[in-house]
């Protein structure tokens, strides 16, 4: 993969341009529209009118094009920036792994010439059959995430796509190569992945089968999408089979801890926590939920909240507890806790979402950043934890409440996190992680999830008409093999590593839509030859009331048709029924010997 990429120029903005259910869960659904989608109230006031909102983002803007252009001159095609060395490294695989996390932040700040040029690098360049092992959970949620993400936004990025996308597409073709890539972690007796393999050999046999909870619960989001639009079901099969092996190693009380032997279901650290090595899974749950139209992924959710709440929660904080006993082991808080009000956001439960993020908010000013892990009794950072590596996840959190409340605080927060960042971490070849917050002493790393999320997430606070916060009013629609759908209507899910996933988009490419209408006809057909042959052997009366059902039956047949010459039904595209509930029609279930 190095030597097919060529290192991109100096100017300082590269190409950039602007111009070209059951009810519970649709409840849920239509809260995280609210939150996504819908426009949050403007704040008012001196700090954050119009104006000011867009001197945020112009600096956000330039954050971005900092780190981003030092990645091209000195670090790619490594992995990421070393910005006290102005050299780059290999991390989680050797994918050029900034280059595809920062892909769709491109074209979130505007920058569609830029977004062009690398989505043609990544296509004539990424190849994953390498002697690499690599990191299972990192490279499903930042390469096959990432790809996937720019895959579906490339009609939005003026990207020239194939007949029948979102369907087909090359960058769709990477991001199944990369899964396939991952498949043989997931072949263990309980469907639960190895942390690690090998993308030209598999599995080591030396490899360690004990993997973190997110390491094993957080694909379905990817793993599905590439599913529907593939139409292979082996990646949301095994997806689903490890989040079903997680579900059924819960403790007695209800809680999942933080690393599990994946070949016996034996638990090796027992804490449970929402934090480090368990935060995405509960993730995945929601997000899950919302993307598949999901009830048993959302029920899972709102069990775990319940027992979590019960055991965890104390004064709007959250510890580390003993996953069988219920009692507590750390009584701190880490950083990657922060992503957990944005998640309460999205089922609607602001109020608790607002006092959990003012405790999160107070440790940031505390120490211009989030420590890694902090001591709530001490009210100080914990020893050999004092770091900050640029997380998303407060601004995250601030940037769904925002969209549901309006309220100015979390525009502050942003504010606070563009001053820090710029005061703390900025040196001449991008941004430094901290190494420790007392100080303010640098380590010689920048995570590419600085681009991928912590920038992406300030500039969406401050950019109240993104694209990516569509409420529905602008749409497109695509004609796919399959029938005509709509795409870019709102309602974005960003993976955890913030890579929006567009929904509507996992209904374009089945053949669900076309089955509904040609079994409706033929039980149409059905009805209409068992009336035929029956209707004269029954009294007038019954007569009277099969002429009824023949009457009401004939109606369904005629919108049937009309919908089927109508080349896709349903412009919505709605998701249909399983098609094993599909053989039911008037109330009759009708098998193979009918």
């Amino acid at each position: 993969m190095r030597g097919a990429l060529e290192p991109h120029g100096d100017h300082p903005h590269p190409g950039e341009d602007r111009g070209s259910e059951p009810m519970h869960l649709a409840l849920y659904t239509a809260c995280f529209f609210l939150v996504a989608g819908a426009g949050g109230n403007m704040a008012k006031g001196n700090d954050f009118g119009a104006e000011a909102m867009a001197q945020y983002r112009e600096r956000v803007k330039g954050m971005f094009y900092h780190a981003y252009n030092n990645y091209l001159e000195n670090a790619f095609p490594y992995d990421e920036l070393r910005p006290l060395t102005c050299d780059g490294q290999d991390t989680w695989g050797s994918f050029s792994l900034t280059l595809i996390d920062a892909l769709d932040t491109l074209l979130v700040l505007g920058n569609v010439t830029e977004f062009q040029r690398v989505v043609h690098i990544l296509q004539d360049g990424m190849n994953f059959d390498i002697d690499v092992n690599a990191s299972v959970f990192e490279t499903n949620i930042r390469v096959v995430g990432g790809l996937l993400s720019a895959h579906l936004l490339s009609r939005e990025g003026g990207i020239a796509v194939e007949p029948g996308w979102p369907c087909v597409g090359p960058l769709l073709r990477l991001a199944e190569e990369a899964a396939r890539k991952l498949l043989p972690a997931f072949q263990t007796p309980t469907g639960m992945p190895f942390g690690t393999v090998n993308l030209m050999n598999g599995v080591n046999p030396s490899e360690t089968p004990v993997t973190c909870t997110a390491g094993i619960g957080t694909f379905i989001l990817e793993f599905a999408t590439l599913s529907r639009l593939t139409g292979d079901p082996v990646f949301e099969k095994v997806a689903r089979k490890a989040l079903d092996g997680l579900w059924n190693s819960r403790s007695d009380i209800g809680l999942v801890g933080n690393h599990i032997d994946v070949l016996t279901s034996k638990w090796v650290a027992q804490d449970a926590g929402i934090g480090a090595g368990v935060d995405s899974y509960f993730e995945y749950l929601v997000k899950g939920a919302i993307l598949l139209q999901d009830e048993g992924l959302m029920s899972s959710f709102l069990d775990y909240e319940k027992v979590i709440t019960n055991y965890s929660k104390f004064d709007d904080w959250y510890v580390w507890v003993q996953m069988y006993k219920g009692t507590v082991s750390m009584p701190v808080f880490q950083s990657l806790e922060a992503f957990w009000p944005g998640l309460q956001s999205l089922i609607g439960d602001i109020n608790n979402a607002m006092k959990t993020f003012h405790n999160y908010y107070q440790v940031w000013k505390q120490y211009g950043g989030l420590p890694e892990f902090y001591s709530i009794p001490q009210g100080s950072t914990v020893d050999k934890r004092e770091g900050y590596p640029l997380r998303p996840e407060l601004v995250e959190s601030a940037m769904y409440l925002y969209r549901a409340t309006g309220d100015p605080t979390f525009l502050e927060l942003g504010r606070d996190v563009i001053e820090a960042i710029e005061k703390i971490s900025r040196v001449d070849c991008g941004y430094a992680t901290v190494r420790d917050l007392r100080d303010h002493k640098l380590d010689n790393r920048m995570e590419s999830f600085f681009l991928a999320e912590t920038v992406k997430y300030l500039y969406l606070l401050f950019d109240p008409d993104n694209f990516l916060h569509n409420d529905g009013t602008s749409f497109h629609t695509v004609t796919t093999p399959y029938g005509e759908c709509v795409l870019g209507a709102g309602g974005y899910l960003f993976n955890t590593e913030a890579h929006p996933i567009d929904p509507a988009a996992l209904h374009c490419c089945s053949q669900r839509r076309q089955e509904r209408w040609e079994v409706e006809a033929l039980m149409q057909e059905f009805h209409s030859a068992r009336y035929e042959r029956t209707g004269s052997h029954h009294a007038s009366s019954q007569q009277s009331s099969q002429h009824g059902k023949s009457k009401r039956t004939a109606q369904n047949g005629d919108g049937a048709k009309k919908r089927r010459n109508k080349k896709g039904g349903c412009v919505l595209s709605c998701p249909s029924q399983p098609f094993s509930s599909k053989l039911a029609v008037l109330g009759q279930v009708f098998t193979d010997s009918s």
